[in-house]
């Protein structure tokens, strides 16, 4: 039966879809371009350091100002080469690809998920996911939750408020544009009382999204958040 699969869908490259060995990998080319994150990093947001700098060590940002988030980890850099990565997932309805980024999540962010207690993701607007017909975030948390066993709550928060597409505004913009944009759903409360959630988004850019989630479920009662995404804007 794979064998006759194989010949009937020949297996593509996730990224740049020309022939490989098997379905769910890389080619080469792309392997080699796509920059999957490890250590050093952030002991805080995760953003990758260029040499070590010891344990615990944290980046400007996070020293400046500690995001309501206790760790971020994602798996890969968003950038020119991986950027199909997401977007075949977030908008070209290639939803079958979210159960392979869920290996990735679970192994990336393996630390994340020792630690956490409950799998909340970032939730789209009512008429946003009426125009998509899913939510990405809400797939790789599913996803995620098949790997790794954890409960999952894909609807635990609520966007109450439709925001516009945050790229292209600015790190303030993006701040005010998700302000007061999000709630914890009232029926969970019980759920998320003390735990520690992990959070999944697709992509963290400047954390304003995440940030505000954060701050909605540590005043619903969860103890601490964690953050998980499939990518990451590196500076």
């Amino acid at each position: 039966m794979p064998m006759l699969l194989n010949l009937l869908f020949p297996p593509q490259c996730l990224n740049c879809n020309v022939p490989v060995a098997a379905h769910g990998t890389l080619c080469l080319t792309c392997w080699q371009q796509v920059r999957f994150i490890s250590e050093p990093y952030c002991a805080c947001c995760g953003h990758p350091f260029d040499y070590a700098l010891g344990d615990g060590a944290l980046c400007g940002a996070c020293m400046r100002e500690p995001p309501p988030y206790a760790m971020a980890r994602a798996v890969f850099h968003y950038d020119e080469h991986s950027r199909s990565l997401v977007t075949k997932l977030k908008y070209a309805d290639q939803t079958q690809l979210a159960a392979i980024y869920g290996t990735w999540l679970a192994r990336f962010g393996k630390e994340l998920v020792r630690q956490s207690d409950v799998i909340v993701p970032v939730p789209l607007h009512y008429w946003r996911f009426v125009g998509r017909r899913y939510n990405q975030s809400a797939l790789l948390a599913r996803a995620l939750h098949k790997q790794c066993g954890l409960p999952c709550l894909p609807d635990a928060l609520k966007r109450i408020r439709a925001t516009q597409p945050q790229p292209g505004l600015t790190y303030k913009q993006r701040q005010a544009n998700v302000k007061g944009a999000f709630a914890a759903h009232p029926r969970y409360a019980p759920t998320l009382k003390g735990k520690t959630i992990l959070l999944i988004d697709d992509v963290l850019t400047t954390s304003a999204t995440t940030a505000q989630c954060a701050k909605t479920l540590l005043k619903a009662g969860a103890m601490h958040v964690h953050v998980l995404t499939l990518a990451r804007k590196v500076k």
